[in-house]
């Protein structure tokens, strides 16, 4: 089955822990993982950031919701038992605990809403999400993330050759390669050969050089493109090479640039402009988050 959602968690939760014993989160997550019958690979499946599982933040959360309602305790960090609510609820034989059904307690809606106050005069219906409030925050920057990277690929598109060759080159030693964007310019050159845009520098002492081939295509790049940047690898004797372009590749050119040697590295539109993103080349920061966490050590009394 899919990883629940975290409302689907509290009532397991609130149940595992009605024999009055005092759980740490590893055995909440264990118990609970046998309970919805998880294989490896859901409890593998992580949050888009990648720091994090997806069952282990719903747990997390699903904890937090419990005890913000009163139903959990937490002794200490990482903790927590019933509380006599928690066993009130439960003699209730409720079918689901969920986020409406934790509205009923004042605490919780005072979390709900910070400081506990009406918002213009008017309490505000808390709305009942499947998502923690950090697998909407990620959610939520994906999307950012998308658009912006869609609006790079147009702009990319609406460029001319040069700008798309000078791009690359600039994104390259973003990453790295070539040392700075001058001495990459030094080191980018055209070449007679078919098939071959440019090379840069592998790294600042230029211990191996990097052959290019850029195409601002729209149309897909199939596998006769690639073999012919192959044909001009090998005509300079080149190890490594990197196909770039703003369309994508065909299943036969990635089956093909996977076989070979030399080495070659296929960049398609997509896989560009993430990189882009990643490195700061054409974008800037607009707002910066933090998700703070309360340091414990800073309580603990020598």
């Amino acid at each position: 089955m899919p990883v629940p959602d975290f409302q689907s968690i509290m009532l397991p939760m609130l149940q595992l822990a009605s024999d009055g014993n005092t759980y740490n989160m590893q055995q909440a997550r264990d118990s609970l993982a046998n309970e919805f019958n998880l294989s490896e690979e859901e409890l593998s499946e992580r949050l888009p950031s990648g720091r994090q599982t997806t069952f282990s933040n719903r747990v997390a959360w699903a904890k937090v919701y419990l005890v913000r309602a009163g139903l959990l305790e937490s002794p200490e960090r990482g903790r927590f038992k019933i509380s006599d609510r928690g066993r009130d609820v439960l003699k209730q034989a409720p079918s689901c605990i969920n986020i409406k059904f934790l509205s009923q307690y004042p605490e919780f809606q005072d979390f709900r809403q910070p400081g506990g106050k009406e918002r213009a005069g008017k309490k505000v219906e808390p709305q009942p999400p499947e998502e923690t409030p950090e697998e909407m925050l990620e959610q939520a920057y994906q999307q950012l993330r998308n658009e912006v990277a869609e609006e790079l690929l147009k702009l990319i598109k609406n460029n001319s050759p040069e700008f798309f060759e000078k791009l690359v080159v600039h994104l390259l030693v973003q990453m790295g390669y070539g040392g700075s964007v001058r001495e990459a310019g030094k080191a980018t050159r055209k070449t007679s050969d078919e098939g071959i845009d440019g090379i840069i520098k592998e790294d600042r002492l230029g211990l191996d050089a990097i052959y290019l081939q850029a195409k601002r295509w729209e149309a897909p790049i199939g596998r006769p493109e690639i073999q012919k940047f192959v044909g001009a690898l090998y005509g300079q004797k080149a190890k490594k090479g990197v196909f770039i372009t703003t369309s994508r590749f065909s299943s036969e050119a990635m089956g093909y640039a996977s076989q070979i040697d030399p080495k070659v590295v296929l960049i398609d539109g997509n896989d560009l402009v993430e990189l882009m993103i990643d490195y700061g080349v054409g974008v800037g920061t607009s707002s910066v988050y933090e998700i703070k966490k309360v340091d414990m050590d800073f309580f603990i009394e020598e």
